[in-house]
């Protein structure tokens, strides 16, 4: 059963549906003991990364979440879900994020001439050609909502790099530790694809 954990923010939903589209069984929680027996989980999410942490910290899921995230089960953040795994963000100074993997949270420059938050779909030149990106062709499209990205991650984690002015890395990959900053459910088929990767995944 694949846990779409519910801590007050996030595309919970279209994550849903696509995960049933794909005939995935999943349930939205809040529950840390679902959360704890889940063969797979999903952190999702949208708005802002303080908010976000304190709701996490609110419903009591943070340790939960960040137990999730080290077991070893597969675990896939999506957009803020990505962002959250990481110490602080330039979004919400002083608040702190998951802290699980190294990297920083910082914000698209606003001096490139393009548009803020950035809204489309990018090319992903994929750096890990197995685990989620598993037969995903190089540069496929992905749909992406943000403002703020991932920067100074561990080379070896960087899964897939997209560009919007600078140098995006948009997924993470680490043994079954897995983050997109774009949106793999609202992506078509080549999202669906990823999500079954993920699925595939075994801890």
């Amino acid at each position: 059963m694949v846990a779409v954990i519910d801590y007050g923010a996030g595309n919970l939903m279209s994550v849903k549906n696509a995960l049933d589209y794909i005939g995935a069984e999943s349930e939205i929680t809040a529950d840390s003991e679902k959360i704890k027996s889940a063969s797979h989980v999903i952190l999702p999410g949208v708005g802002s990364f303080g908010d976000a942490m304190a709701s996490m910290n609110a419903k009591g899921l943070t340790d939960t979440v960040k137990d999730a995230a080290l077991s070893g089960k597969p675990f896939l953040g999506i957009c803020l879900g990505l962002q959250l795994l990481f110490k602080s963000s330039e979004e919400s100074e002083g608040v702190s994020g998951l802290g699980v993997l190294p990297g920083k949270i910082i914000s698209i420059p606003q001096n490139l001439g393009l548009k803020v938050p950035h809204i489309g779909w990018n090319s992903v030149s994929v750096k890990q050609k197995d685990g989620i990106f598993k037969d995903i062709p190089n540069e496929s499209y992905f749909y992406f909502v943000h403002s703020f990205y991932l920067d100074g991650a561990d080379d070896r984690d960087v899964a897939g790099v997209t560009k919007y002015g600078v140098n995006i890395q948009c997924a993470v990959q680490k043994n079954n530790l897995c983050a997109t900053q774009f949106h793999p459910e609202k992506s078509g088929k080549i999202g669906l694809k990823l999500l079954e990767n993920f699925l595939n995944l075994e801890g």
